[in-house]
Order: structure tokens, then sequence, then C-alpha cells
């Protein structure tokens, strides 16, 4: 009995991990095969466009990027409306001189959820066809609402832009870029290429206006309003389309205290999300909808960086024990693992620098534990992940790359 328990414990672990391993490969392999194009259609109309920068307590950031938006070229209607959450008066008045709209709300526990739902109360019903949802550090790259117009002439109602990274500016911020993309290339291009629903990130993302205005009804204070949207967007078989050449610029976390900080928030989401959809996620099952019981397999997956680190782990144990599969088997799962990461990361970062900020991995390792340790805390307040003014000369550097 007493060699019976370990050896289940780590076949059980052992199959768990298999799972991540081999859904991480499958869509790694799958993200390179190359994407339906959009459907050719006739020149359409141009909607109109209205771009929701909610911003919480943000106000040097947001003073730099709402104007940013302002100046992104479209040839139809786009208007820029902050959601200022916690701003100082002068930061509002400073954006209403500019050009933006500014939507003032304030509550007892902040979530970008409700603050969403609280513009679109209050915006006027009728003026829009298309919200683009921004973070509050976020910049559009040239052309972004026209690409996001043509989804819209396809037939597409929700679309999810290429968020890329804004800044490499630390080893953090690069593992973040990293990171960034691997999420792309596995949950959005790797899906979309086999017809796929593609997973939404939180901005850089446009729903037909009165479409998102259904959606955040009763959105509650979860802080994962992205994956709430990701749910019910998937239940109601609605298609999210991908576009990863319409770009939009993000700020990448800079230490290892932001990297626990965003890891908490997210691990808490994924944990909140399963529980609260796993039954529905059969039943969506059974009822041939594919696309929403994947979204379940995904709030399954380890973190990457704690299942390296578990693997890791397993390995050297296997060296010291014979309970379990064998030392094959945990190496086997680690390459693997490696592999699927390699093979979602784009070329361009295989580069010097990337190799410097793989040497934090253990850092970003006790992070990450760090994290699990701190989910009661994610449940109790917002955490918002902190953002740094970004440098107009960094900004342009990366729209040129």
């Amino acid at each position: 009995m007493l060699d019976f328990i370990p050896n289940l414990i780590l076949y059980l672990l052992g199959g768990y991990l298999l799972f991540n391993v081999l859904y991480l490969l499958f869509f790694a392999v799958a993200g390179h095969r190359q994407q339906p194009a959009l459907p050719a259609t006739a020149a359409g109309v141009l909607r109109r466009m209205c771009v929701l920068m909610p911003a919480y307590r943000a106000d040097d950031v947001i003073s730099e990027t709402a104007p940013a938006a302002l100046r992104h070229q479209y040839p139809g209607r786009a208007d820029v409306h902050v959601v200022a959450d916690g701003l100082l008066p002068m930061t509002v008045q400073a954006l209403r001189q500019r050009g933006a709209g500014v939507v003032e709300v304030g509550f007892a526990k902040s979530t970008k959820g409700k603050a969403l739902l609280a513009a679109l109360d209050e915006l006027p019903r009728g003026a829009y066809d298309v919200a683009v949802v921004l973070d509050v550090d976020n910049e559009m790259a040239p052309g972004f609402l026209t690409q996001v117009n043509q989804a819209f002439d396809a037939g597409y109602r929700v679309v999810q832009g290429h968020r890329t990274a804004k800044n490499l500016d630390s080893p953090f911020a690069v593992l973040d870029a990293c990171n960034e993309e691997i999420n792309n290339h596995i949950f959005r291009q790797g899906h979309a290429s086999l017809g796929m629903a593609s997973a939404l990130i939180g901005s850089g993302m446009a729903f037909e206006y009165d479409y998102l205005h259904q959606l955040l009804q009763n959105i509650g204070d979860t802080p994962g309003e992205d994956k709430e949207l990701d749910f019910r967007v998937l239940k109601d078989q609605v298609k999210i389309a991908y576009l990863p050449q319409a770009h939009v610029y993000d700020e990448k976390i800079p230490n290892a205290r932001a990297f626990a900080t965003q890891r908490t928030r997210w691990v808490a989401t994924q944990l909140e999300f399963l529980g609260k959809y796993f039954g529905e996620g059969l039943r969506q099952l059974g009822r041939g909808n594919l696309d929403f019981f994947d979204k379940i397999l995904q709030s399954m997956l380890l973190p990457r960086v704690l299942l390296l680190g578990v693997l890791g782990l397993l390995l050297g144990l296997s060296l010291l024990t014979e309970a379990g599969p064998g030392t094959g088997f945990w190496l086997a799962l680690l390459l693997g693992a490696g592999a699927a990461l390699l093979l979602a990361l784009p070329a361009r970062l295989y580069t010097r620098q990337v190799g410097r900020a793989v040497l934090h991995l253990p850092l970003a390792l006790g992070a990450m534990v760090l994290a699990l340790l701190q989910l009661k805390k994610a449940k109790a307040s917002f955490m918002p992940t902190p953002h740094a003014a970004s440098t107009q000369a960094a900004v342009d550097s990366e729209l040129r790359r």
C-alpha cells in the first residue's frame, strides 16, 4: 500500500502533465498552417468606431496613450472614450481638451468589466457600430481600425487583434513579450488555422457595439472580464476572428514583483472560470459546441513557467526513486514542452536578448509560486498590473519593426 499510493499519484500527475504537453504541441504545430484569409467582399461601409480605454488610477499613462489613439488614422468615424476610474480632475480636463470623451466612474471594488458596462450605459445608444477595447497602456498600429472594419465586412461580430510588446527594456519585459507571442501562436493563430474560435486577450479586441453591451450585463466583480466574455461569446456560438497583422502595442511588465501580481490575477481567474463553467462545458460538448469545451481545456492547463518547473522537479525526483513513470517519460515531457514553446515563438524573438532573459526563468518560477500563495488576495482586490508611461521613442521604435 505504501508503494501503491505514491505510484498512483505520480501516474495520475503524469497523465495530467502529458495532456498539457500534447495540447501545447498540437496547437503549436497547427499555428504554422496558413490561416484562412478573410472572405473577399466588396468595398464595405465605414463603421462608426467607439474606442474604449478604461483607466484605473493611471494618469501619466492615459495622458500619453489617449492622444495617440486620437491620432490614429481611420477614414470613418472613430471616437475615443476614456473610462476614468480614480483619475485626477486635471487629467480628466486635459483629456477632454484634447478631444477625448471621458466617462467618470467610481466603484467600491473596481473592475474593467464594470467600467466598460458603465461607459456603454452612459454613451448614446445607436451612435456606434463597433466597440474597440484597449488597455490603458495600449497603442494601435497604423491600419488597425481599418483591418477591424474589414473583418466586420466579412461578417464577424467579435474580433481579436494581435497584441504585441511595446517595450523590451528589462529581462522580465522580454519574458512577458515571449509569453504574449506564444499565447498568440497557440491560442489564437493555432486555433484560427483550424477554423476554431480564437481566444480573447482583454484588449485589442472589437465587438459589434450592441452585442458587447449585451455581453457585459451582470458582468460582476470578476477581474477576468475577458475570460467571462470569452465563455459568453462561445456559448452563443459566435466565432471569434483573429487578425494577426492588426497590431496593438502593449506595455510589458518590468520586474518579478509585477510578474507575480499579474500571474496571481491570471491564475485566480483561470481557477474561477474552470469551476464556474466546467459542468456547462460538458453540456456544450454534448451539443457539439467544441469551441466552448476547448475553452474548458484551456482553463485546465498549468501556467507554462510552472509546467517547466514541475517537469524539471519530477525529472530530478525520478533519478532518486523508482516510483511512478520512469526518467525517460519525464524527460520526454520536458523536451516536448520545450519544443512546443520554441515552435510557438516567432523567429524575430530568437535573439541574444531573449537568451539572456531566459536566465531569469528561475526568478519567474519563484514569482509563479508566490502567485499561487496569493490567490485569496486576488479574489479580494482588483490587483491591476502596474504601468509606467512609455517614451515616444520606444513606441516609435516598435512601430518601425
